[in-house]
């Protein structure tokens, strides 16, 4: 992992529009370069890299899931019975962007 500098916390920050205070940045950097030692320790144990990666914990089996099973869809007209506004087989919604 690459070193992290306090600079470097406050630039990108700053393109990311957060208003983080200098106590803040120190906090965050001291907490990344603890992260970062974490991940040398982890890399030191031997065997590491001919281990799988593990996506998740436990073992989990899904049998409750019903059985997908083709129905008739809706019509249009169906579709918008409860729509209060439409036009051109589509429901009509108000502008909310200006």
């Amino acid at each position: 992992m690459k070193d992290v500098s306090l600079a470097a916390i406050q630039d990108a920050s700053s393109r990311l529009l957060l208003d983080l205070s200098k106590e803040e940045c120190e906090t965050l950097l001291r907490e990344l370069n603890a992260l970062k030692q974490q991940m040398d320790a982890i890399a030191q144990i031997e065997g590491i890299n001919e281990q799988e990666p593990m996506t998740f914990p436990f073992d989990c089996a899904t049998s409750d899931l019903r059985e997908d099973e083709p129905e008739k869809p809706l019509s249009v007209e169906e579709a918008l019975a409860n729509a209060g506004s439409c036009e051109d087989n589509q429901i009509k919604l108000p502008k909310v962007v200006g």
